[in-house]
């Protein structure tokens, strides 16, 4: 009898096992090239993620397959092509700026693929897409919501520099001047540089002639690092500010002590884990890396894919992407890493906004401003 049920107890163990399927999952991040460490960051937190939870509840495993879109709009559109076309994904994560992210839409809804973007805060990017959502919050929630800090802080006249070049600085500038002069803030001028740009002695002048309060540069990492140390050159000591957009610590390291002091918008602070989720994920983080200071990136890479496991959980046949992409824009009071998240019918994720500032090298809490 003995016998007999070790016997059936392996065969059933079998027929398990032949059941059970992998299920992948395509991630397009830059890895290399201009913005690598937003997509170094986010990955760090997908990875994470997939070892916390390897598998569906029935028992399938997920396969993350990585591509390098190296930052570049054509290497997204092919790398996001060739997931869907060859490797048959069943679900779609990335890209990281916005402008990557839009082509990643684009063939996720040719291809009817469900897709999460960890970091894409330009508020018209899913107005069109049917198979998009993002984990992270709208440039319009970003912007309103420094603006209403910067004014309870006494900062009531600024400068705004804007990249021209990139839509998720034009959509953040906009969002906080509407927000700050509604409320009495003054802004003395608007300044324009572009993606790439490394001399910005002229724009620290006019800053410093100006004598603003606040600086507000919502751009990418690369140039407000070079604008702040040039600021210092000159002896400037306005009180500077970004968006997520120098949300690693590859911003601190470029800038050195020109950033202290540098207050920021982000998605997550781990010394202020806000679920239950974000504490597993803070110790088992701290265990692997000896470290709790965790990117906001991260913990919204993280997200991204603990969403789609959440939907694919949801779903009869986790490959059913029409499925999964309907259950992700269900998602209600969510428990990610980074905060509660509800995703609306767009796919737009309503969520909380947290406001740090750099201190010795190091990111510190400021505030968290609730919708």
């Amino acid at each position: 009898m003995k016998k007999i049920s070790v016997v059936a107890a392996i065969a059933l163990l079998a027929t398990s096992s032949m059941i059970a399927k992998e299920v992948k999952v395509g991630v397009i991040m830059p890895i290399t090239g201009a913005v690598a460490a937003y997509g170094q960051t986010a990955w760090a937190g997908i990875e994470m993620a997939n070892r916390l939870e390897p598998k569906l509840k029935n028992g399938d495993s997920i396969k993350l397959i990585l591509v390098d879109n190296k930052g570049d709009k054509v290497e997204t559109t092919t790398s996001a092509t060739r997931l869907v076309s060859d490797d048959k994904v069943a679900g779609l994560i990335g890209a990281m700026v916005t402008g990557n992210t839009q082509q990643v839409l684009q063939i996720a809804d040719e291809k009817k693929v469900p897709m999460i973007a960890p970091a894409a805060t330009a508020d018209k990017l899913l107005d069109r897409a049917k198979y998009g959502a993002r984990v992270t919050f709208m440039d319009s929630f970003q912007g309103t919501s420094f603006a209403a800090y910067a004014l309870k802080a006494d900062l009531k006249t600024a400068v705004i520099v804007i990249d021209q070049s990139t839509s998720y600085s034009i959509g953040l500038a906009k969002a906080f001047k509407k927000e700050y002069e509604k409320n009495g803030g003054k802004v003395l001028k608007e300044l324009k540089i572009s993606s790439g740009d490394k001399d910005f002695k002229a724009i620290v002048s006019q800053i410093a002639s100006l004598n603003p309060s606040l600086v507000y540069m919502p751009f990418y990492h690369p140039e407000a690092s070079l604008v702040i140390r040039q600021a210092k050159q000159i002896g400037l000591k306005t009180q500077f500010a970004s968006g997520d957009g120098v949300s690693n610590d590859t911003f601190i390291e470029l800038s050195g002590d020109a950033s202290e002091g540098y207050l920021y918008t982000d998605a997550f602070d781990s010394s202020n884990p806000p679920t239950n989720r974000s504490k597993e994920f803070v110790a088992a983080y701290t265990k692997e890396k000896g470290s709790n200071d965790i990117p906001g990136f991260t913990a919204l890479g993280a997200d991204s894919y603990f969403l789609m496991i959440d939907a694919m959980n949801r779903c009869e046949n986790p490959e059913d992407r029409e499925c999964v992409n309907n259950k992700i824009k269900e998602t209600k009071n969510f428990e990610g890493v980074s905060g509660i998240i509800n995703i609306d019918k767009k796919g737009n994720a309503v969520r909380s906004v947290v406001i740090k500032e750099i201190k010795g090298g190091k990111a510190v809490y400021k505030d968290t401003v609730n919708p």
